[in-house]
């Protein structure tokens, strides 16, 4: 296992240079003049300036020169020391949020957090039992049911569900608000007393015992996590549904019930063990794959995440935070093939040794 998994993590920075390759290679589309302008909080007020920028940060040199130099930085040739660089956490200027990147993300990541963890729990839960039921009650009512719910909750377009959350919950009955704070706690949690240990606000709201504020921000929570959570139940409800189906028509399971086995030893030991291998592929990517919904849904409900900040980027063409938020994404989407594939050895040990 601890061979699998080295072996794994030996991989990982071979991808996540594939990746910052892919991504540096997208900001080439502009030319040197173009992209001189990202590397500055004001506009260039003339050509001399423009070209001391290029010089500047060699954007007239070969690519793999300007790529190393992305990656790590230029030095400057005033005081010698090394400046911008990914990896030094310089990811530039947005000009949409009116801050370095990295302070953006960094802002904003606790709000796109809580709402992811908030989502994962029941989809997960809820859309494997699910699929299991669905299986096991395979063309029975269950069956028909969870079929219908999830051709509906994977057909039905993300910002169509949310506006008709919002139409029917908020315009309609007012049970829930967009945002993520009334305003009067927006305030409270501003003030000395109350204590940010991780910037979300539900768990920052139980740890300083401020019941009001958690229930404030459960209200806020409920339609962007039913949201989430209504279209990504579908999909998982699908994938093991059917991957369930498949391993109850293997002929190993055949010889376990002729065996004697009771069918919960069958199901719990065998069927399901072995359709869950498919399943986590699907889980780990739709969790990490959350981030394309919170953009939509951050965005028709208010919610100051990473989602509505990129949304903002791209319509203001802020190609710095966009790229950044591209390379967050990838990042995290690496991550989580990996955890998938640690995952994977520990349902199947066969797998640890290819």
């Amino acid at each position: 296992m601890t061979a699998y998994i080295i072996r794994r993590l030996l991989i990982l920075p071979i991808i996540l240079i594939g990746v910052t390759l892919l991504i540096f290679a997208m900001l080439q589309v502009l030319g040197p003049v173009e992209r001189s302008a990202l590397y500055v909080r004001d506009i260039p007020k003339n050509e001399h300036q423009v070209d001391a920028i290029i010089r500047r940060y060699g954007l007239d040199k070969p690519f793999y020169v300007q790529y190393w130099n992305w990656l790590i930085g230029v030095e400057d040739g005033n005081t010698g020391e090394r400046v911008g660089g990914v990896l030094r956490g310089d990811l530039g200027y947005s000009r949409s949020g009116r801050e370095p990147v990295i302070d953006a993300l960094i802002r904003r990541l606790p709000a796109t957090l809580e709402l992811a963890l908030w989502s994962m729990i029941p989809v997960i839960g809820f859309g494997i039992w699910l699929g299991i039921k669905a299986a096991l009650n395979h063309n029975k009512p269950f069956d028909q049911f969870a079929r219908i719910f999830a051709i509906l909750g994977w057909s039905i377009p993300t910002f169509v569900f949310a506006l008709l959350l919002l139409l029917v919950f908020y315009a309609k009955l007012d049970w829930f608000q967009p945002g993520r704070l009334s305003i009067a706690f927006s305030q409270e949690i501003l003030k000395p007393g109350f204590t940010n240990y991780t910037n979300m606000v539900t768990i920052d709201a139980l740890l300083n015992l401020r019941f009001d504020i958690f229930l404030d921000a459960l209200r806020h929570l409920v339609m962007p996590v039913l949201t989430l959570v209504v279209i990504q139940v579908a999909l998982l409800l699908k994938v093991t549904r059917s991957s369930m189906l498949e391993e109850m028509r293997q002929d190993y399971v055949t010889t376990a019930r002729a065996k004697g086995l009771p069918e919960k030893m069958v199901v719990n030991r065998h069927i399901r063990r072995n359709a869950l291998i498919p399943v986590m592929t699907v889980a780990g990517l739709t969790l990490a794959g959350l981030r394309n919904g919170v953009v939509i849904t951050e965005t028709v409900f208010d919610y100051p995440g990473l989602g509505s900040w990129a949304a903002a980027a791209a319509l203001s063409l802020d190609v710095l935070s966009m790229l950044g938020y591209t390379l967050f994404s990838a990042v995290l989407l690496v991550v989580a093939n990996l955890i998938v594939d640690v995952l994977y050895a520990v349902l199947d040990p066969r797998i640890r040794l290819s």
